[in-house]
C-alpha cells in the first residue's frame, strides 16, 4: 500500500485520515470557523486532519448558482487558514491552467469525478508534485479507476488517491456500492469515502442538488467496515443556510460522533483486514 506524510502523519499506514469543511469557501470566517473546530476534535481523537473547501464550484446544476469566491480570493483563503491553523488543505480543480498555482497552496490536489478521464487536467495536477485524489466518476465501474491511476503515475507522480463517491442510479439517486472499495484499494493506492456526496440526489430540487445527511454516517460505517484509509465529509455550522450543497451536509455540532462512530469500526475492521493479509 503507497502511503503519504503529511503534517506529521500518514495516509495509507492503517489509520484514518479525515478530509472535512465546507462545500465551497463562502468566506475566510467561516473557513477558520470550521477548521479550527475539525482540528480540535481531530486532534482529540490523533487523527489527521485535512481542510476542504472548493473556490470554485464550477459543475453547479443551474447557472445563477453561487460558485465560490474565486481561484485569486480562494486561494488567498485557503492559505491564510494553512497558515494561522496549521492545517493541510484539500481543493478541487477544474481546468488544466489551475493546477500549478493551487499545487503552491494545496496539500492535496482533487479530481472531481466527472472529469477524471481528463488526460490533461489529470497530467497537470500530476505534475505539481502534490498527493492528487481522483474521485470516481458516478458512471465509471471501480476498476476503470486504475487507467485514471495511471495517467498520474505516467505523469510522474505516484501519490495518488481514489475516492468513491457513489454511482448514478438514475433519477436522481446514487447507489454506493462497497465492494467498490475493496476493488480500488487492491490497486494499491488509498483510498477515501465521500460521505457526503454519496448521499446527494443531483438536481432532486429542480436546478440544484438535493440529499439526506443522515444517511452519510450509516454509510460511512459500512465503508469503514469494509478497509478504507481516509473519510471525506462536508460540514457547515448551519448547512439549511450553506450557499452549496446545505442538504447533505452534516451539521458541525454532530462531527465528534460522526467521527467516532466511523473510527469505532474502522479500529475493528483493521484487526481483521490484517489477520487476513498476515
Amino acid at each position: 500500500m503507497n502511503k503519504y506524510y503529511l503534517n506529521g502523519k500518514f495516509i495509507g499506514d492503517g489509520s484514518l485520515v479525515i478530509a472535512a469543511g465546507p462545500c465551497s469557501l463562502e468566506n475566510l470566517d467561516l473557513g477558520l470557523h470550521v477548521a479550527k473546530y475539525m482540528k480540535k476534535i481531530c486532534d482529540e481523537r490523533n487523527l489527521l486532519y485535512i481542510f476542504k473547501a472548493s473556490f470554485d464550484k464550477a459543475n453547479r446544476t443551474s447557472l445563477h448558482a453561487w460558485r465560490g469566491p474565486g481561484l485569486k480570493k480562494g486561494l488567498e483563503e485557503l492559505a491564510e487558514i494553512k497558515n494561522i491553523l496549521n492545517v493541510p488543505i484539500l481543493t478541487d480543480i477544474h481546468e488544466s491552467y489551475q493546477a500549478e498555482p493551487v499545487g503552491e497552496v494545496a496539500d492535496v490536489i482533487q479530481i472531481p469525478a466527472f472529469l477524471c478521464r481528463q488526460t490533461d487536467l489529470l497530467t497537470a495536477a500530476a505534475r505539481t508534485g502534490k498527493i492528487i485524489n481522483i474521485k470516481k466518476a458516478q458512471f465509471l465501474a471501480p476498476d476503470d479507476m486504475i487507467y485514471a491511476a495511471t495517467k498520474c503515475r505516467e505523469a510522474g507522480n505516484d501519490k495518488i488517491i481514489l475516492c468513491e463517491r457513489g454511482t448514478s442510479l438514475g433519477y436522481h439517486r446514487l447507489v454506493v456500492d462497497m465492494t467498490g472499495l475493496i476493488t480500488m484499494r487492491e490497486f494499491g493506492y488509498p483510498v477515501m469515502f465521500d460521505a457526503t456526496h454519496s448521499v446527494q440526489r443531483p438536481g432532486g430540487l429542480g436546478g440544484m442538488s438535493g440529499g439526506d445527511h443522515k444517511m452519510a454516517l450509516p454509510l460511512a460505517r459500512a465503508a469503514a467496515a469494509v478497509g478504507i484509509d481516509a473519510v471525506f465529509a462536508e460540514t457547515h455550522p448551519n448547512p439549511k443556510e450553506a450557499l452549496s450543497d446545505g442538504p447533505n451536509m452534516i451539521p458541525l455540532s454532530d462531527m465528534p460522533e460522526f467521527l467516532d462512530q466511523v473510527l469505532a469500526v474502522h479500529n475493528v475492521a483493521k484487526n481483521f483486514i490484517n489477520t487476513e493479509h498476515a
